[in-house]
């Protein structure tokens, strides 16, 4: 009975000008809708008036002639939000708190923040002139709304110093940018406690990786100042201030202050620095970048070879740099090295955020350059499926003092098979190491094979992969007949046995390529076993593939 009576009452209510609520709209709210509308006198001159502005908005610009007779589009959209505003001020309110709670409660969509957000730019209509008959010329004006950054102004690796008044600021920065653009780079030495005025200097950019550069290019900034700094033992900061030169914006050219070098008070021997003492090691080796799913058996060979080739574990020195390679199988082969102090392992993880050459090659001998520039005498730049070979008739001391008098040499490459093995060997090929097993070496002729080097890195400003471009000095690159090297090219990213062809003669042919039954590495590999069991134990028998 109550539920009836409720009824009753609404059928003779009359329609007003008060809020529509829902229950308006049902079998009969359409015309309960209708009344309602048309029952207000000023709501309908409002409507009215609207649908006249906005049919003349609308025509405007297909009706020359009425053109000089209305106001310009933006200040009619303007005119037209002031009315719409003034008349329905609680409306236009709530409209926008609605719309606001929509945007950040929609299903499945991110909050709209300052960050990820970016509202659209509308394009303009700009009248330039009016002609005969009061007719108007208007320019669309485009709009374009930049968002994002497309890559990095400089990314910063490690930062040196490379003598009393130098340093080596070495990074990454946008390839495009240095091609087409003019950055620029500023040195600036701040003295701790501003005891002494700040030095001020040009910083001169090296670009090593000849081109090879992908969304990144590799920079070596080179800071040198015309007065010694921090070298009395003081300390202070390096900052370095990057400028795109308008390169990325011409609208924009903002410089960027980065702190690339911190030196504590006293972190400079004075009586012994290190660029005036001699080096701790007569051979560094510079890896580059190890990734991918490597073999520890062939990684495990290539150590204990070199650690033999090499000498004296007090003056040599590996290191290594990880970006992926190194997992828990070659970590048991590294360990032992590392605990006798002969290998460093760097984790470069990092750098495969961004896009450069071959993992960022360039950018990481760079680094180990700088980074060692006055631990050697000699820095090697090699892979670890390269084995470097020296001649019997000499020694790898003997070789570098007589090639003292050059900056750097390099050595030619002697590309062994990645399949082909002996024939007599099939049965038992899963018990040898890669060098044993492996004898065939390519001999075509008319081939560029690429060359490996050693620098001697204090008169290096730059390292590049297979020679410096920005060494102080002479390079030799005929050292064939005393130094050159072994490449089994793809054999450390193998994880199978290498052996899938099988040969019993001294010259063979696979592909039109010749090969020739070549055992030089062969012969060394008793030898290599013994030399590992006697300097780390048999910790690594057991390495598999």
């Amino acid at each position: 009975m109550a539920r009836g009576s409720g009824d009753e009452s609404k059928e003779k209510r009359k329609p007003g000008c008060g809020p529509l609520g829902a229950a308006g709209i049902g079998a009969g709210g359409q015309k309960m809708l209708v009344g309602f509308v048309w029952s207000c006198a000023d709501m309908k001159l409002l409507l009215f008036t609207l649908v006249v502005l906005f049919a003349l908005f609308s025509l405007a610009p297909l009706l020359p002639p009425l053109a000089g007779l209305l106001p310009a589009s933006s200040d009619l959209r303007a005119c037209i939000s002031r009315a719409t505003s003034s008349a329905f001020p609680s409306v236009a309110s709530a409209a926008g708190n609605l719309s606001s709670e929509h945007s950040s409660s929609s299903a499945g969509s991110p909050p709209l923040t300052p960050e990820n957000y970016h509202y659209v730019k509308e394009e303009v209509m700009e009248a330039v002139a009016t002609g005969p008959n009061e007719a108007s010329a208007a320019v669309v004006k485009r709009s374009f709304n930049p968002v994002g950054s497309a890559a990095y102004l400089f990314i910063q690796m490690g930062a040196y110093r490379g003598g009393p008044n130098t340093f080596a600021v070495v990074g990454l920065a946008s390839k495009p940018l240095h091609v087409f653009g003019k950055p620029t780079f500023q040195c600036e030495w701040i003295p701790h406690g501003n005891s002494s005025p700040s030095a001020v200097a040009a910083g001169r950019k090296i670009l090593p990786d000849w081109g090879y550069g992908r969304v990144y290019t590799v920079v070596v900034v080179n800071c040198t100042f015309e007065e010694d700094v921090g070298a009395d033992g003081s300390g202070g900061r390096l900052v370095l201030s990057a400028s795109a030169g308008g390169g990325f914006d011409t609208a924009v050219d903002a410089m960027e202050r980065i702190e690339a070098l911190v030196e504590a008070p006293g972190s400079v021997d004075v009586l012994s620095p290190p660029w005036a003492s001699p080096p701790k090691y007569d051979y560094l080796y510079c890896g580059s970048p190890m990734y991918g799913d490597l073999n520890p058996q062939r990684v495990r060979e290539w150590l204990a070879y070199h650690a033999m080739l090499f000498g004296d574990t007090g003056r040599t020195h590996f290191v290594l740099h990880d970006a992926g390679g190194a997992h828990p199988g070659v970590m048991e082969v590294l360990q032992p090295w590392m605990q006798k102090g002969l290998v460093t392992l760097q984790d470069v993880r990092e750098q495969e955020r961004f896009d450069g050459y071959y993992h960022n090659q360039f950018l990481v001998v760079n680094d180990c350059l700088h980074r060692h520039r006055f631990a050697a005498r000699w820095i090697f730049f090699f892979d670890v499926d390269e084995f470097l070979y020296v001649e019997p008739r000499t020694t790898l001391r003997s070789l570098l003092a007589e090639l003292s008098g050059y900056a750097q040499f390099t050595f030619e490459q002697m590309p062994m098979s990645a399949n082909i093995c002996l024939a007599a060997d099939a049965s038992k090929t899963h018990s040898m190491w890669g060098m044993e097993k492996l004898v065939y070496r390519d001999v075509k002729r008319g081939v560029r094979r690429d060359r490996k080097y050693a620098i001697q890195p204090r008169s290096a400003l730059a390292a590049g992969v297979h020679l410096s471009q920005h060494a102080v000095g002479g390079v030799l690159h005929r050292a064939e007949r005393r130094i050159r090297y072994f490449h089994y090219h793809g054999t450390v990213a193998d994880r199978r046995d290498p052996c899938r062809d099988f040969a019993n003669a001294t010259q063979i042919s696979r592909g039109g390529t010749p090969y020739v039954l070549d055992g030089t590495l062969r012969a060394l590999a008793a030898s290599i076993k013994r030399f590992e069991l006697r300097t780390i134990g048999p910790r690594l028998r057991r390495t598999r593939q």
